[in-house]
């Protein structure tokens, strides 16, 4: 499992939203899932790109309840949706997030590995080499991943967006 180091500015990202418990997050979650992409056409204007014409990326956002991006307790928000320009407004039935500025510990993973690699870096990798999470851990879908690869985005240090070189 390799992780890799990535500095990112703070994003915005356009989604379907919601809030429950953690340990019913399989219940609740694939509904978030089903809505937006069922409705990716009222957004899909909106959709940050990259050089190449392609979407930018498509997020799992997570936050607290209380939408301070801590990690989750007992409860938590979800937002599924996709990265649009921080300036960008959601349309009625979709919310909007502006995620702060992290340094993250980035490891991919798929949907079936995902509870191992989780458990792994929290547990273990982020513990043994000197690094605390400090916020909310955030999934991201590249648009070309295959076999249900995704990427898991733990927040290792807060930073400001005029000290990062490039994200």
């Amino acid at each position: 499992m390799e992780v890799i180091f990535i500095e990112k500015r703070s994003f915005a990202v356009i989604g379907k939203e919601g809030q429950g418990l953690a340990t019913e997050d399989r219940k609740w979650i694939p509904p978030l899932w089903q809505a937006a992409n069922g409705n990716f056409g009222e957004i899909s204007s909106l959709a940050k790109k990259d050089g190449n014409g392609q979407l930018a990326g498509i997020w799992g956002a997570m936050s607290d309840v209380e939408m301070k991006f801590e990690r989750w307790s007992e409860s938590g928000r979800y937002l599924a949706g996709c990265e649009v320009n921080v300036e960008e407004v959601a349309p009625e039935g979709w919310t909007k997030w502006v995620v702060p500025s992290y340094r993250y510990a980035v490891v991919k993973c798929t949907q079936i590995s995902y509870s191992e690699v989780f458990n792994s870096i929290i547990n273990e990798y982020l513990p043994q080499n000197s690094y605390n999470i400090v916020g909310a851990v955030h999934e991201y879908y590249a648009p070309n991943a295959i076999n249900g690869e995704l990427y898991l985005y733990f927040p290792i240090e807060k930073i400001s967006d005029e000290s990062i070189v490039s994200a």
